[in-house]
């Protein structure tokens, strides 16, 4: 039975089978001229989810022109044949690219080739209106190989203007030639000459090229971040090392215990606040570089993946593609990874010497809060023994009131006709009162502290 209800179906089951079918190259069969941007989003990292809706935006101003209808706004992939050339635009997360292609029928001269590209049929207030934003334009012509890539060399050399040329021999039956320099026009340049490629190759060995390229800049954005980095760097870790020594330098010569512990406690409470600002610096700069730092390694990753996928041959006294890259894209790349993993030392530093000045600063208060206790124990103890004498206070003022009482009630008994010395029966009363007072007191206080 066929499944034909959308019921049976995973809600991502169509989604996820077409994504990898979005992004096909365009097919192409030489001669032809193709004409590639890429544009950048935003420079803040924040503004990620923006970056679709802008790039419609500029797609939509295009088409409108051209009297397109533009894709729907959740559309990353667009192609379409304007007559005078053929657009292929994806966009993705921090930019998009634009591939304008157009056929020739006849190649050109080389002193023109670069001439009769389709940027020329592009509006130019459309151009205008992308200022600031164009971080990758690049010239590619693809033309039919008329000699042999050695015989090539000189006249490759000539077309880059005496340039360090950059070539290979990609997929068995093509070569490409570059520079990958921005030439007087603003375009970089690539030559590829078709000398036997089949199907989508030629489509497929383009689309590489311009990702190579596209990419290749995209990593790049991460080396200012780490050229300015450095110097904060430093900075930081100066202040750390003085921090430290003066750390040291409370570890000496030890003074009174009274005269240390009241000098060193604010040295130390001043330390662990400029540690902690040093700490919020470094984090505040890690926050700012490390989504471009990983980003930088993510695009590397796929320079080196794209010319893998170039199976490149050695054109006799020129450097592949791959060697440039490990000559001048790695060392940036190993810059940036270096940044980083200095960063993340620094912060373990940090974030030791704090733990260990908290350390520290935790004694103190411990012996502080000791010699409280001990303070208060001797307070407690100096209470009890003047409690103790007001008790003793309390038994002769209690028997005293009590004597009086008996005194009283005697003389009342002798007044009503009892013929005895209520004197004499006073004076006895008195140490038996005094006892009785005194054992009922003592007897209290042991009920008391067996309830506590």
């Amino acid at each position: 039975m066929p499944i034909v209800y959308s019921t049976l179906n995973h809600p991502l089951r169509v989604a996820l089978a077409a994504e990898i079918h979005s992004r096909p190259p365009v097919k192409l069969e030489a001669p032809e001229r193709i004409t590639h941007l890429a544009i950048y989003g935003s420079n803040d990292i924040h503004a990620a989810g923006d970056n679709l809706a802008m790039q419609h935006k500029l797609l939509a101003a295009l088409c409108l022109h051209f009297g397109v209808t533009a894709p729907a706004g959740v559309a990353k992939y667009f192609f379409h044949d304007f007559g005078r050339f053929r657009l292929k635009w994806e966009c993705h997360t921090e930019f998009a690219s634009y591939t304008f292609v157009a056929g020739h029928a006849l190649a050109a001269p080389s002193e023109i080739l670069f001439t009769q590209m389709p940027l020329a049929d592009l509006p130019e207030e459309w151009l205008l209106s992308l200022r600031g934003m164009v971080i990758v334009a690049t010239h590619v012509v693809l033309e039919p190989a008329g000699e042999s890539s050695e015989q090539a060399v000189p006249q490759m050399r000539r077309l880059f203007e005496g340039n360090a040329v950059v070539g290979c021999e990609a997929s068995h039956d093509a070569q490409v030639w570059t520079d990958f320099l921005i030439h007087a026009d603003g375009f970089g340049r690539f030559v590829v000459r078709d000398d036997g490629l089949y199907g989508m190759q030629a489509g497929r060995l383009i689309q590489r090229l311009l990702e190579i390229e596209t990419y290749r800049m995209m990593a790049l954005l991460g080396l200012p971040h780490a050229q300015r980095a450095n110097p904060a760097l430093n900075a930081i870790e100066a202040e750390l090392a003085t921090l430290t020594a003066t750390m040291v330098e409370m570890d000496g010569p030890q003074q009174a215990e009274p005269a240390r512990s009241s000098k060193d406690s604010a040295n130390e409470q001043v330390l662990l606040e400029q540690i902690t600002a040093l700490a919020a610096r470094l984090e505040r700069m890690a926050v700012d570089n490390s989504y471009r730092f990983s980003a930088s390694q993510a695009y590397f990753g796929l320079v080196h993946a794209r010319i893998e996928e170039l199976r490149e041959r050695r054109i006799e006294g020129v450097p592949t593609i791959a060697e440039f890259m490990d000559r001048r894209l790695t060392p940036a790349m190993n810059t940036c990874s270096a940044v980083a993993h200095r960063q993340q030392i620094l912060a373990e530093r940090i974030a030791n010497t704090n733990a260990l000045l908290r350390t520290r600063v935790g004694i103190v208060q411990e012996q502080q809060n000791s010699k409280i206790l001990e303070s208060m124990n001797t307070r407690a103890a100096q209470q009890l023994r003047l409690q103790q004498a007001v008790e003793g206070l309390s038994v002769v003022a209690i028997s005293y009131y009590l004597t009086g009482l008996l005194s009283y009630t005697g003389k009342g008994f002798k007044a009503a006709g009892l013929h005895f010395d209520s004197d004499l029966t006073t004076g006895i009363a008195v140490p038996v009162v005094v006892l009785i007072v005194w054992l009922g007191l003592r007897r209290m206080h042991k009920h008391v502290k067996r309830k506590s």
